[in-house]
């Protein structure tokens, strides 16, 4: 008699894997599907894992390279690719072990090869051993995203590449330019500035990072700037030309004359697009938009038995922890829990480069397009104590707040460890705290968290150290 699960989920990124293990915490019979050889998805073997690798790599080069400035004699200091790229690998492989491991401790089957839907309750795995076909009482769909592409830029691999290839790139770029200021744009100029490369950043909004509240993107600019990367935002890249050394680029401006740049490598950075080709999805009733899929609060798809989580949900944000979450949701409603919807306003950003970026919930423009009257409050690294110490004073924390009861409603910094401060947000907004009970909680010196505190104080007018 065929083995029947509760749960099969197919893609084994954090979305993936974490539902699984949630679902054997549950006593659920689970099985999980990947298509790689390794566990862990695009996060872990091609996206947040590795390029946070390689920008640990580049602060190191940083520190090595300003050694003089905290008394330290390093001598000459150079980059060497392959050892980079080496460590990168290195971690990759010990997170992959670690989700393998996590799988074999829950008691989740692990099945190689490339899952489709076969039918109610049936999940088809093909694999170069051939397919076989397992019943299921409900699957879960999280197969992720790939690096979204432009037609009629062509991606070889060796001069023009996406982030994929990037990661795998032997020789230090002469010239890098990148076609993109989102997340992943900005993270690999930040890197390959920091290799002592020369990079210019394309951008077709107006501004960099232009998810984030527009006073963090000016300061974001403007740092970026003064470490050598050239930025064109409002900028069309119209044509690329490979030619002898590389490629030959031409930029159009909203306003200007056209610009032609040549450079080694071209970087396109342009976003994600989901992965749902080949799922088998158009013989069901899930609901597919762009290739994107529509769900409801729990994560349900409309078609019984069958949920999807992260990166190929349409109007959802495209980010590891938000995929955990739900998949964690998806697994808690399908065993009956009656969990809690996720507030998507509540779901914290980072981007990983130098300087880093945190927000969490509305910007000042959200806000004040909402209806709200707002305080707003910033307070800048570089009258932070701590910050001296460790010779990172760029950037600042900025609160946005309304103004009839001091709710906090965002939280933005920008400055050194930035994705690891916006944490204190989370607990801030859930818990509809306002900024005097922030100035009221009392914050440990000397650290960074302190420009928290101030910037609680900036909101109600009185900061202390400015």
């Amino acid at each position: 008699m065929a083995t029947t699960y509760d749960l099969i989920v197919i893609g084994s990124g954090p979305g993936g894997y974490v539902s699984a293990i949630r679902a054997g915490q549950l006593g659920m019979k689970v099985a999980i599907v990947e298509k790689d050889t390794r566990l862990g998805g695009t996060c872990l073997l091609r996206g947040c894992i590795p390029t946070k690798s390689m920008l640990e790599s580049a602060e190191v080069a940083e520190h090595a390279m300003h050694a003089s400035d905290f008394g330290i004699t390093t001598g000459d200091v150079s980059i060497d690719l392959k050892a980079v790229l080496k460590r990168k690998d290195t971690v990759v492989d010990q997170n992959a072990g670690g989700v393998k491991y996590l799988m074999k401790k829950n008691k989740v089957e692990v099945f190689n090869g490339f899952g489709s839907l076969e039918g109610p309750g049936r999940v088809k795995v093909t694999s170069s051993d051939g397919a076989q076909v397992l019943n299921t009482k409900n699957i879960l769909l999280a197969t992720g995203s790939v690096p979204r592409r432009i037609p009629g830029i062509e991606i070889d691999g060796e001069a023009v590449m996406t982030s994929d290839e990037l990661l795998e790139l032997k020789v230090m770029p002469r010239h890098l330019i990148v076609l993109g200021a989102g997340a992943v744009g900005v993270e690999f100029a930040s890197v390959f500035r920091s290799f002592g490369c020369e990079v210019t950043v394309v951008e077709l909004a107006d501004r960099l990072v232009p998810v984030e509240d527009e006073d963090v993107s000016k300061e974001f600019e403007k740092i970026y700037k003064k470490r050598g990367i050239k930025v064109h935002t409002a900028t069309k890249l119209s044509k690329v030309e490979r030619v002898a050394g590389g490629v030959k680029a031409t930029l159009e401006p909203k306003s200007g004359s056209p610009v032609t740049l040549e450079a080694s490598h071209l970087l396109v950075a342009v976003g994600r697009a989901p992965v749902t080709e080949g799922l088998g999805l158009e013989r069901t009733k899930v609901k597919v938009e762009r290739g994107a899929v529509h769900v409801d609060e729990f994560n349900r798809t409309a078609e019984p038995g069958v949920y999807a989580i992260g990166d190929i949900l349409i109007g959802k944000p495209l980010l590891a922890h938000a995929a955990s979450a739900e998949g964690v949701l998806a697994v808690e409603h399908m065993a009956g829990l009656n969990p809690r919807p996720i507030d998507y306003a509540q779901v914290p950003g980072c981007t990983y480069s130098s300087p880093e970026i945190g927000s969490l919930g509305l910007t000042e423009r959200q806000a004040k397009e909402q209806g709200y009257e707002l305080k707003v409050g910033k307070f800048p690294f570089s009258a932070v104590g701590k910050a001296k110490v460790i010779n990172q004073t760029a950037g600042f924390v900025k609160i946005v707040a309304e103004a009839k009861y001091n709710q906090i409603l965002g939280v933005h910094i920008i400055g050194p460890r930035a994705t690891d401060l916006i944490a204190e947000a989370g607990p801030l907004l859930k818990l509809e705290c306002t900024v005097d009970e922030l100035v009221n909680t009392i914050h440990a010196h000397p650290t960074l968290a302190e420009a928290m505190h101030e910037a609680a104080h900036a909101t109600l007018g009185h900061a202390i150290h400015m």
